[in-house]
């Protein structure tokens, strides 16, 4: 009865939330049902372990999960999925109670659920899901993760022998998680055009390894902490992975695994590693090649990462990143580096307003290769801050930008800011801040159009 109850009052809940706010229900129903019935999903009828899948990692979760979810579909299978990226736990519950009846039956083939890796333990001891997706551990949101060994305990603590991991084999810590499981798929990306390296930079870093704590070899970067790699001292990695991306061609968009060619419509490594996990996964789960390139072929993701505002006969593309992480700044960056046209550059690195303390930190720049950007045709390059506009600036200087074109603003004033691109006359702009920044910069647009 308690069920039936949490059951009935959490999809009144999610209907009338969508009613009057359409999209936003995401996790308020779910934490009613936990309220009423704290093993609510336990007594889901039909939901079965082995079919179950998460997806988890720093960089990459929504994007593979709404790839899985297409692939899954395109072959018929009817997939319970969180493609919201409502990834805690009531938005898990959200998304199981848009596929079940009444009855507390679930209809659905395949769970299929993006899941917070802070969050994970707690999940998956309400949804034992023997299947799990690891994208990569990485630096992200150092005030709430700490640093990524924090992370991948987490993930560690779920992993056991019954569980069947798809491991990135080319990112160190996700694949000596899959050590950990009873079947371990790995899967992976060779050298390509976009692949660099580190060797002589004065700011080259490595990280050790994960069995040995010993430096990490990477023979490549693909992205970041991210390509062909291999232990100094216990030699771990090296090895072949299972599905391997190669004859990637970023122009055609297009890559091949075991000899068969696949569409992407990204032309970033970022995308082309959540392809090659999607792959991976249906694959396993028998989805045949031929319809896993159907798949591919048509997949567009909803809600794109660049937006725009017109300002002054300007457009400023602004790309959707978080400045707690290296690998979505890094992205952005090379979106920005493949326009080889003239361009304003303006980068608004600033103080974290998240919970107190707020922060404010540079060092994941470091972490990123900013050259390709700096000879990309950027003829002016403002850096505005209230906090750490000098900082960003340095950085634009330590990998060549021409001092003359670089423009401090030690402010976070929308007027300044927009006075100070005015005087610029290329009308190509390209923005890189924080979402909060962005909003602020839309807004003063508008009210001055």
């Amino acid at each position: 009865m308690k069920f039936k109850l949490a059951l009935l009052i959490s999809k009144l809940a999610a209907w009338g939330i969508n009613l009057v706010a359409k999209g936003r229900g995401t996790n308020l129903p779910g934490k009613i049902a936990l309220k009423l019935d704290p093993e609510f999903i336990s007594h889901i009828k039909g939901l079965d372990p082995d079919k179950t899948i998460f997806v988890t990692g720093t960089n990459g979760k929504s994007t593979t999960t709404n790839l899985m979810a297409h692939v899954f579909n395109k072959s018929g299978l009817k997939v319970a999925a969180n493609l919201e990226g409502a990834n805690l736990i009531g938005g898990v519950i959200v998304s199981l109670l848009k596929n079940i009846g009444l009855s507390g039956e679930l209809n659905a083939d395949i769970v299929l659920m993006e899941t917070d890796e802070r969050f994970l333990p707690i999940i998956h001891k309400q949804l034992p899901a023997r299947h799990l997706c690891v994208t990569n551990v990485q630096k992200d949101q150092v005030q709430r993760n700490g640093e990524p060994e924090i992370i991948w305990r987490k993930i560690a603590s779920v992993v056991d022998e019954n569980m069947t991991m798809y491991v990135n084999g080319d990112e160190p810590n996700a694949l000596s998680l899959g050590l950990r499981a009873g079947k371990c798929v790995k899967y992976g990306v060779d050298r390509n055009s976009s692949s660099f390296d580190k060797q002589g930079d004065f700011f080259s870093v490595t990280m050790p390894c994960p069995v040995c704590h010993e430096p990490i070899e990477f023979a490549a970067y693909n992205i970041d902490n991210i390509g062909p790699f291999k232990c100094s001292v216990c030699g771990f990695g090296g090895g072949l992975n299972d599905f391997q991306a190669t004859d990637i061609d970023f122009d055609a968009r297009t890559f091949k695994v075991a000899g068969t060619k696949y569409d992407f419509k990204y032309s970033t490594p970022y995308f082309l590693y959540c392809y090659v996990a999607a792959l991976a996964v249906a694959r396993s789960f028998g989805v045949s090649e031929e319809k896993i390139s159907e798949a591919f072929s048509d997949f567009a993701l909803q809600g794109g990462r660049m937006e725009t505002i017109k300002a002054g006969g300007k457009d400023i593309k602004y790309l959707r990143m978080k400045q707690e992480n290296p690998e979505t700044v890094q992205s952005a960056l090379n979106v920005i580096a493949d326009d080889t046209t003239r361009k304003v550059f303006l980068l608004g690195l600033d103080e974290l307003v998240d919970f107190d303390p707020h922060y404010t930190n540079t060092f994941y720049t470091f972490d990123c290769d900013f050259r390709r950007l700096v000879n990309s045709g950027v003829e002016k390059c403002i850096c505005f801050s209230g906090t750490v506009a000098y900082d960003a600036g340095l950085r634009m200087l330590y990998d060549g930008f021409d001092e003359e074109k670089l423009v401090i603003l030690p402010t976070n004033d929308d007027e300044a800011i927009f006075s100070e691109l005015a005087k610029c006359e290329c009308d190509n702009v390209y923005l890189i801040t924080w979402l909060h920044k962005f909003e602020s910069l839309a807004e003063y647009a508008k009210a001055h159009a």
